[in-house]
């Protein structure tokens, strides 16, 4: 099977279809969407029926923080990030029907391909939306995710950085940062944490959309890197006029 690893879409149209095109160029035979389909982006509507309709063809969706927000938006706060991203979420859930607000309500927080766990951010509380950014937030997710029978790979987003952690000779979790486009070997031997970096928005300093794609008959991992029509995403937030910050637009033009 060819697993396509998809994070943080963040209502981003344009890049959700060119890397959904891009997996299927590659031969992707299972969809996994790890939360945040929604936020910051101009298209929340059409991504979250995106997400219903793979759930219907019998592919995995699980939820985010954003996703959470959408259906219940935060109070705002004087601080500005806050303040914005509270803002984004009341647009957001304005934007949504009904029945695409309670698809968002009742979203697993985590979900299991095979021997592969998929969490939107840590497998040790999941509901905490706890980064897996360094070697020993992700040896603690590595050890909730393998008490699933089975499980071998954990696969994560919310970071929107592309990083892999394995646990080679010693009792530690090693580092690796991959290149985009060359496959990894991840052999069930060993055990693996992966961020698959983010769809819609990329904060890595470029702008290319983010996705991962897991062969799991030959268990190698390949990070992708994929070109979308990024002016059109920031374009189409700037259409909101104001009910969006157009900072969301520049940290599209940015990859920040």
């Amino acid at each position: 099977m060819k697993l396509a690893l998809l994070s943080d879409i963040h209502s981003n149209r344009q890049a959700l279809d060119a890397c959904l095109q891009h997996a299927r160029a590659h031969g992707a035979d299972h969809f996994a969407l790890l939360g945040d389909l929604v936020g910051y982006g101009a298209d929340p509507a059409y991504v979250v029926q995106q997400a219903m309709d793979l759930v219907a063809a019998g592919y995995t969706v699980i939820g985010g923080n954003h996703d959470a927000f959408a259906v219940q938006p935060p109070a705002g706060t004087d601080k500005g990030a806050h303040s914005m991203a509270a803002q984004g979420a009341l647009w957001t859930h304005e934007q949504l029907s009904a029945e695409q607000r309670s698809f968002l309500a009742h979203l697993p927080l985590t979900a299991q391909v095979g021997g592969v766990l998929l969490v939107h951010a840590s497998a040790e509380a999941p509901e905490n939306w706890r980064y897996v950014d360094n070697e020993i937030v992700a040896a603690e997710c590595l050890e909730a995710a393998t008490k699933h029978p089975g499980v071998k790979h954990v696969f994560c987003g919310h970071v929107h950085q592309q990083t892999l952690y394995y646990r080679g000779t010693g009792r530690g979790l090693m580092r690796f940062t991959p290149t985009a486009g060359v496959p990894v070997p991840v052999p069930p031997h060993r055990q693996w944490v992966g961020t698959v970096g983010s769809v819609g928005q990329p904060r890595d300093g470029d702008p290319r959309a983010m996705y991962a794609l897991l062969d799991t008959d030959h268990w190698h991992l390949r990070f992708e890197r994929v070109p979308y029509a990024v002016a059109d995403a920031a374009a189409a937030i700037l259409a909101t006029r104001g009910a969006l910050p157009a900072s969301f637009a520049h940290r599209l033009e940015v990859g920040r």
